[in-house]
């Protein structure tokens, strides 16, 4: 009888044994050039090779849900397959009509209820954990760690205010320059918000970021005790919140729960992205976060968004001169704004801070010198519509009765800004409001937010997102070099999607002559730098920052800025390099558009447009003047024919920029 006991412990011991014996995986890119190593036994781990570089070494994956049970820890394998997927995928608000998604991908599924996916792409590769369990259940914490070969250099988007603790750094405006600094010399008291860049071997790129980001928190970058790496780190599900902040319109979280995540039974997780490129041109022309991003559940008719320009009143705080009334948060100003929005091509107006009463965080309350349906039907009968500035805390009150009650008046959308978090219940908000907008057919401008992750392409109507470190920053910062900063965020944030950058400003100033005036802020660079940036930087929703008076003041530049589209059938990167230079090529209805903007060294830039393909070709340019690196409004305008060869040279000031409309002769 002891025989037979001993027998079957020791049968139960081999099967335990053979079930978690270390299983190697390998999942190639359709092309080849990138192999992601994968390994479930004791852990789950993956490496992710280029043409034979190592740009990802051995890193470990799991889900911690409390109790003991880790997935991806002694993790039972039970079925694992793979399947290949070539399609295209149409894209309504987007940089191009049709995007190609091509992957190759593998499935684990575990015994547990769980299972991890991983997808390989060209460009880069991503994985996801997903959930078949009926019970709901929280995660405690998530290892998501991005190791390295060596000690490499990073472009690092930090948490900009260093506070007392990592905790603290959870609320944050995600907004910040890049600190470009090897791994080692991480500021251990701080986080970097996603996405953030890796330079590999032989100048290849690794960009990391998270996309379908619809419930679960999004992802901070920590160097933490990883000796060459990064660590995910992920905000606490909120205890307790309050209401306060800028102008009583955030939430403040007061406590927090021991978990990062409630999930009800069967989820699907985010993806951890992990972007490759062996040319830094390949990230500004990245589809990755569109591709991976959930498509609209329900199917639903998305026709009726119109992207498009907007006048805007909040940067060049409502300047008008040559007007014979007072300038600011009345109709006369908005009357003026709508005029000049549609004389000029202008989509929309927006009305910023200031129309609704302050302080109360209450939409419904209208400032008295405003008288909204008023402005509905002028803007109206003027072909301009109207989009509102809404704080996250009042929208957040009641989404559904503002919606409904706003786009009966004629609204055509909102910005809604200081949501300042990217925890669970911000990530939800987001995804809850662009529902419920969609339902009465409003555009969602995200403001006060973290990075994109793929929700423009689940909701179309969610049209644009800051985290960006914008041209407001202008108006107060002395210190900030934002030339370098334009020529920076093409290759990293805007890899995860569209930018609210807003741009435009008709005060242009060398590197010299630069300084911080909140009411009559100007840019750095040269005019040239500001235009091409409405090419460069995709922003389906565009602001025009500047006053109308300025604008009209400059007819040339205004009635070009006006013509530039928001969306795009093409997009070609024509060159660049991180931090340098960035050259970019978009195409709508036929025409050309070709952006150029350099850092603050001044450079000529060797233009191959032969993707115009045959026929003859002419071109109106505006170029940095002679005196642009001293008077940086200096530009020329002319026009050209392009050359049979196809060739072009264009010098660019130190801070500048040159912008292009190409039609066919």
């Amino acid at each position: 009888m002891k025989k037979q006991v001993f027998l079957f412990v020791l049968s139960v011991l081999f099967c335990n044994s053979v079930a978690l014996a270390q299983k190697n995986f390998t999942l190639n890119s359709p092309d080849g050039a990138l192999s992601v190593q994968i390994t479930v036994g004791d852990d789950v781990r993956y490496t992710v090779d280029h043409q034979g570089d190592a740009m990802i070494a051995s890193s470990p994956v799991s889900l911690n849900l409390g109790r003991g049970k880790v997935v991806g820890k002694n993790t039972r394998l039970k079925k694992s397959y793979m399947r290949e997927v070539n399609e295209a995928i149409l894209a309504q608000v987007y940089k191009k009509k049709q995007i190609v998604n091509h992957y190759n991908e593998r499935v684990f599924e575990f015994a547990d209820g769980f299972g991890l996916i991983f997808r390989a792409y060209n460009d880069g590769i991503a994985y996801r954990f997903v959930s078949a369990l009926k019970q709901a259940f929280v995660v405690e914490s998530e290892e998501a760690v991005f190791n390295f070969p060596s000690d490499a250099k990073a472009y690092i988007p930090y948490v900009r205010d260093i506070k007392e603790s990592l905790e603290a750094q959870f609320f944050n405006s995600f907004e910040n320059t890049y600190s470009y600094i090897s791994l080692s010399e991480w500021d251990e008291k701080r986080l970097a918000f996603a996405p953030v860049l890796i330079e590999g071997a032989q100048g290849k790129k690794v960009c990391i970021t998270d996309a379908d980001l619809l419930n679960y928190p999004g992802m901070f970058l920590y160097k933490g005790d990883t000796a060459n790496g990064l660590k995910g780190v992920f905000a606490p599900y909120p205890k307790d919140i309050r209401q306060g902040g800028h102008d009583l319109l955030q939430g403040l979280v007061q406590s927090r729960e021991s978990y990062i995540a409630r999930c009800e039974g069967k989820i699907q997780f985010p993806w951890r992205a992990i972007i490759v490129s062996a040319k830094d041109g390949d990230l500004a022309d990245s589809d990755m976060i569109y591709k991976l991003a959930s498509p609209n559940p329900d199917g639903a008719d998305f026709s009726w968004i119109k992207p498009g320009k907007v006048a805007w009143d909040w940067w060049n705080d409502w300047n008008l001169y040559h007007v014979d009334f007072k300038a600011g948060v009345n109709n006369q100003t908005y009357k003026y704004y709508i005029d000049f929005a549609s004389e000029n091509g202008i989509e929309y107006v927006i009305l910023d801070a200031g129309w609704s009463v302050n302080r109360q965080t209450d939409l419904y309350q209208v400032v008295p010198e405003i008288d909204l349906k008023e402005l509905v039907a002028y803007a109206g009968k003027r072909n301009v519509g109207l989009i509102l500035w809404a704080g996250y805390y009042a929208f957040s009150k009641d989404v559904e009765g503002i919606c409904k009650h706003y786009s009966e008046m004629g609204i055509k959308g909102f910005k809604v800004d200081f949501m300042d978090r990217d925890d669970q219940l911000i990530v939800e908000f987001l995804a809850d409001a662009s529902r419920i907008a969609a339902k009465y057919h409003l555009m969602l401008d995200f403001h006060g937010v973290y990075k994109p992750t793929g929700l423009q392409r689940t909701f179309p109507n969610v049209v644009n997102f800051e985290g960006v470190h914008g041209l407001e920053q202008l108006k107060w910062s002395a210190t900030c070099d934002q030339v370098t900063y334009d020529v920076t965020i093409p290759f990293i944030r805007m890899v995860a999607g569209p930018m609210d950058y807003t741009q435009g400003a008709m005060r242009n100033a060398s590197k010299d002559n630069y300084r911080p005036v909140y009411n009559e802020a100007m840019s750095q660079g040269t005019r040239c730098h500001q235009l091409a940036e409405y090419v460069i930087f995709e922003s389906p929703l565009n602001m025009l920052c500047d006053s109308p008076s300025n604008y009209k003041e400059e007819p040339e530049c205004t009635a070009f800025i006006a013509s530039v589209p928001t969306v795009w059938d093409r997009t070609i990167v024509l060159n660049g390099r991180v931090g340098e230079y960035v050259t970019i090529a978009r195409q709508k209805d036929g025409v050309w558009y070709v952006g150029s903007l350099t850092g603050w060294t001044s450079r000529t830039v060797d233009l191959d447009l032969s993707f115009l393909g045959e026929g003859n070709f002419q071109a109106e340019i505006f170029r940095d003047g002679v005196n642009a690196d001293k008077v940086a409004r200096d530009y020329k305008k002319e026009t050209l024919l392009i050359p049979l060869d196809r060739k072009i040279s264009v010098i660019l000031a130190s801070g500048g920029g040159c912008v292009m409309k190409i039609t066919r002769m």
